[in-house]
Order: structure tokens, then C-alpha cells, then sequence
């Protein structure tokens, strides 16, 4: 393994962006400011499309603090399909008392995103990914508010930032982030092969299985939300759904229903959809491993875009694909672009079109897409194609930016 120092794919589409300067610094929280005044103006409207995008923090949220401030998980409620760390998470705006529980929410979620931002921008060396977080987010409208993928985003974030410096304190970053939404385990899969991984590793584990010690004396039935995640069917986003309700169309008798927490499709050879894309995301996992038993050349930016490729790998093989989910891969990619070395830059135009659909599929057009009308199945199957194709240019810049 060497370690390669060139940049593998220049990033002509952000050539153009904003450089470092006083300029920059003061116009990067001045836009952070307006664009985040912006997605709280929607939120307090909560108006648009379908509309109560809030619901979820105001009602269910809300419910499942009352049950954790009591020391239990909800245990037996099939929307509960979190593992334990999300228990603290849910609990913590409970520590603003003079707010209403959804005011802190929103508020902890701010702060947790304006962290990304001042990460990024002091901890890569090009501004660029500050940039692509800063102004990438709202194409979400004010659904990142309403959901806490922005604070598992930012451990993860922290977790890819730390690597070079610290792998333990990545690891331990990671692990943390694993135990809230599973999906940060990922930024681990770019280290280094040797002692970094090594300890990198090791961390994770000790720092998963203290916390999960906790977790355990601390509350009731803390592995409950396996049996939620287990009974989920085909949600109507996913790419297996979106063509389900194409077929629609076409005289497949089908219908939509509401469980576990997401609309899903039931109906003839859904079960054989299902089994598809998990056996796709075992193919994925394969791929990956594939990758790092072949790649020779490591630059400073191979765990950020490793974890960005295996993170859109596991979104677009999965049976749900919410549009929450594009938090995760706007955060990763604005990762990558901190480094001049990364394979990613032409993936994330790509990314930033899905978000801006996604906001499009939800709550927009939500009506359309529930109803399956070309409309709603075009605008989820432009969605997911575009995250399709980013799923091919990340990994093939992966493998070409990490051969000797």
C-alpha cells in the first residue's frame, strides 16, 4: 500500500466556488444564517404539498419521550425501529426545558448543523464541502429539522474529520453514530489497512459495547427495535416500490399501506422485491470488500469517499430510501470535497440533484407519489435514478483513484 498524494479527479463543476479570505469566512455563516431562516420560516408554515412534516417530532417523538423519560424503549410499537442510542438523542431536548419539545428539538438540530459547517470549514482544506453542506441542505426544504439525521450525520461528519489524526477517536465517533442509525459503522471501511485500522477498530467496538452496557442498565428492552426493523416491508420510494408502482400502470394489482412508520407496497411478488434488494445489498457488501482487498494507493481522502460510496451503496439496495436519507449523503459528500485528493467531486452534483428531488417526492408532490400517478412515479424514479448513477461514478472513481 502506498500512500498517493495526487489528486485523483479535479472538480472543474466547483472551480468556481468560493475561496479562502475574509470574504469567504464572513459570507459562508452569512449564508448558513439566511438559508437556515429560510427552512425555519417552512417549518413554522409546514404548508407545503401534504404538509405536516413536523408531525413526526410533534406526536411521535414526543410520545417516545415520555416512554424513555420513564426508563424503557418503546418496546412492542412497530414505528420504534431505532437501535438504543437514539434514546439519548430523543431525550436531549428534554435538557431545554423552557422550550416546547419540538422548539428544542429543532433548536439541538440547528446547532448540531451549524457544527458541520464550522467543521468543515476549519477542518479541510478546501471550502468547497463547507459550501456544498451550507448550500445543499435546504434543498431538503425543512425536512432535516424535523428528523435527527442531522446529528447522526454529524458524528459521522466528526468521525471522518478526526481519521488521519486520531483513528481511536474516529472509531469511537463512529460507533456512537452506529448506535443511533447503524450507517456511520461505514466511515470505518476507508481506513488505512494496518494499525490504523487496527485501533480504529478496536475503539469502535469498546466504545459500542460500553455505551450499549448503559444503554442496557439504564433502560428496558434496549433491543427491541429488531423486530420492527425485521417486519419492514417495500417502501414506496425505494427503487423496488417506485417500480412496483409504475407496474401499477400496467394492471398490477397492488395497494399502498401505511406500516411500520412508512407507506409500502403489499400485493403480488412484493416479498420477491423485498428479497431482491436485500440480496442486492449483499452483493454490495461484497463489492466493497472486493475493493479493499484490492486497493494499493491510499490518499488522505480514501476513508471519506469509501465511506460516501458504500454509505449510497447500502441507500440505493435498501427497501426504503426516505428523503431523510439524503442528509446522510449530503453530509459524506461535503466530507469529501474538503479534500483537493478526493474521486468524488463529479458524484456530487448528482447528489445535490437528488436532494433537490427528494424534497420534490416529499412533501411536495407527496400526494402524487402515494396515489402512483406518472407524475409521482416519474419524479421518484428520476430521483432514484440519479442516485443509481451515483452509486457507478463513486465507485468506479473509488477503484480508479485507489489503484497503484
Amino acid at each position: 500500500m502506498t500512500l498517493d498524494t495526487r489528486p485523483s479527479i479535479p472538480a472543474p463543476v466547483f472551480a468556481t466556488w468560493v475561496r479562502p479570505g475574509p470574504l469567504a469566512r464572513a459570507a459562508l455563516p452569512a449564508a448558513w444564517l439566511a438559508t437556515r431562516a429560510g427552512m425555519v420560516a417552512l417549518l413554522l408554515w409546514d404548508g407545503l404539498g401534504t404538509g405536516g412534516v413536523t408531525r413526526e417530532v410533534s406526536g411521535l417523538y414526543t410520545h417516545w419521550y415520555g416512554i424513555l423519560a420513564r426508563g424503557a424503549f418503546p418496546s412492542g410499537d412497530p414505528l420504534w425501529q431505532y437501535p438504543p442510542g437514539a434514546g439519548p438523542v430523543l431525550l436531549a431536548p428534554g435538557l431545554l426545558p423552557s422550550l416546547t419539545y419540538l422548539q428544542a428539538f429543532v433548536a439541538l438540530t440547528l446547532v448540531a448543523d451549524a457544527l458541520i459547517a464550522f467543521v468543515l470549514a476549519r477542518g479541510g482544506r478546501e471550502p468547497r464541502g463547507a459550501w456544498l453542506w451550507v448550500a445543499g441542505l435546504p434543498l431538503l426544504l425543512h425536512i432535516p429539522l424535523a428528523r435527527f439525521d442531522v446529528l447522526v450525520t454529524a458524528l459521522a461528519v466528526l468521525a471522518l474529520l478526526v481519521t488521519a489524526r486520531s483513528p481511536r477517536a474516529a472509531g469511537a465517533l463512529a460507533a456512537l453514530g452506529a448506535l443511533v442509525k447503524v450507517w456511520p459503522a461505514l466511515t470505518l471501511l476507508g481506513m488505512p489497512r494496518g494499525r490504523s485500522t487496527k485501533e480504529a477498530w478496536t475503539a469502535a467496538v469498546a466504545s459500542g459495547a460500553a455505551l450499549l452496557a448503559v444503554l442496557t442498565l439504564a433502560f428496558d428492552a434496549p433491543l427491541s427495535f429488531l423486530s420492527g426493523q425485521s417486519g419492514r416491508g417495500v417502501q414506496i420510494e425505494s427503487l423496488g416500490g417506485t417500480a412496483l408502482m409504475t407496474a401499477r400502470h400496467f394492471g398490477w394489482p397492488g395497494q399502498v399501506r401505511y406500516r411500520y412508520g412508512a407507506f409500502e407496497v403489499v400485493g403480488p411478488h412484493v416479498e420477491l422485491v423485498a428479497a431482491g434488494a436485500l440480496a442486492l445489498t449483499v452483493v454490495a457488501f461484497a463489492v466493497l470488500l472486493w475493493w479493499r482487498t484490492r486497493a494499493r494507493a491510499w490518499s488522505e481522502a480514501t476513508p471519506y469517499d469509501a465511506a460516501l460510496c458504500a454509505v449510497l451503496m447500502f441507500t440505493v439496495t435498501s427497501r426504503v430510501i426516505s428523503p431523510q436519507y439524503l442528509v446522510w449523503l449530503l453530509g459524506l459528500t461535503a466530507v469529501c470535497l474538503t479534500s483537493r485528493y478526493t474521486t468524488q467531486a463529479r458524484v456530487a452534483p448528482l447528489i445535490l440533484a437528488a436532494a433537490a428531488l427528494s424534497s420534490l417526492t416529499y412533501p411536495v408532490l407527496y400526494a402524487d407519489v402515494l396515489a402512483g400517478t406518472w407524475t409521482g412515479c416519474a419524479v421518484t424514479a428520476a430521483r432514484n435514478a440519479l442516485l443509481a448513477g451515483a452509486v457507478f461514478v463513486s465507485f468506479r472513481s473509488l477503484r480508479k483513484g485507489t489503484e497503484e
